[in-house]
């Protein structure tokens, strides 16, 4: 089977997106797995298929590398919209279905893209850090010096941690030494990508419950700086949105996913 794929990214968080409006590919997870190989196939931090939805300009379906399903990620959400106003799916200002709900979305400019996020309640706080779910769990510790972290032991760890169990969640460390700066581990990915959006938005709230810094709050991710836009209620958050990069980066075709 071939198959024709874009390829995106947001802040260095890459995606391999494919149109599936007539709903004819139905890949699996090993299949999926192989595609975001970056040895063995194209190679990403996630697959993403674009679908059809009834409430909608169209559906997103997101995949970690994998090849396990994720009810929402923000870079994603944003690749997936440059995609679908760069195919003509979708005018500047948007609304795609996601498994956490319904999303808007608006094209900038060239480069960067917003997104809506959905509403978050409080925050839970824990002697070693904080956690919220953003459309996928997220927890978030404060450290002197992210550059001194061990991202891939202490994410793992973290993220194994019998609190989270049994869906496990991604870490997200944070220093403000020089602005705002995020190193993510993503389940999943089992690994640090270069961003992360969900988990942005998770830093962005948790620093404003901690902090009390106030909205927009930027942060600086490996990949780029992105923008957490949010309303403070007494019992969460609302009016969130993840402002930042998304591009096109190439385009393809592939015979090897047998």
């Amino acid at each position: 089977m071939t198959l024709k794929f874009d390829k995106y990214q947001g802040a260095g968080n890459d995606f391999v997106i494919v149109n599936n409006l007539d709903g004819k590919h139905d890949l699996s997870g090993e299949q999926i797995a192989r595609l975001c190989d970056r040895r063995f196939g194209i190679g990403a931090d996630g697959l993403i298929l674009v679908e059809k939805s009834n409430d909608a300009d169209f559906a997103m379906k997101f995949y970690n590398s994998d090849g396990k399903t994720a009810s929402m990620c923000g870079n994603g959400g944003r690749c997936i919209a440059r995609y679908a106003f760069d195919n003509g799916i979708a005018a500047k200002t948007m609304k795609f279905a996601a498994e956490d709900g319904l999303h808007e979305a608006e094209i900038i400019d060239s480069e960067n893209v917003r997104i809506k996020m959905i509403n978050v309640g409080n925050v839970n706080v824990f002697d070693d850090g904080m956690w919220t779910n953003t459309g996928v769990p997220h927890f978030v510790k404060f450290v002197d010096d992210i550059d001194k972290v061990d991202i891939a032991t202490e994410g793992r760890k973290l993220a194994d941690d019998k609190r989270f169990a049994p869906d496990r969640t991604n870490v997200n460390f944070t220093d403000n030494a020089n602005g705002f700066r995020l190193r993510t581990y993503e389940r999943g990915v089992e690994g640090e990508t270069l961003a992360c959006g969900t988990g942005t938005v998770a830093t962005a709230l948790c620093i404003n419950t901690k902090k009390g810094t106030p909205s927009p709050i930027a942060l600086n991710a490996k990949g780029g700086l992105l923008k957490v836009y949010f309303e403070k209620k007494e019992n969460g958050y609302e009016n969130i949105w993840l402002e930042g990069p998304a591009v096109k980066v190439f385009e393809g075709k592939t015979d090897g996913i047998e």
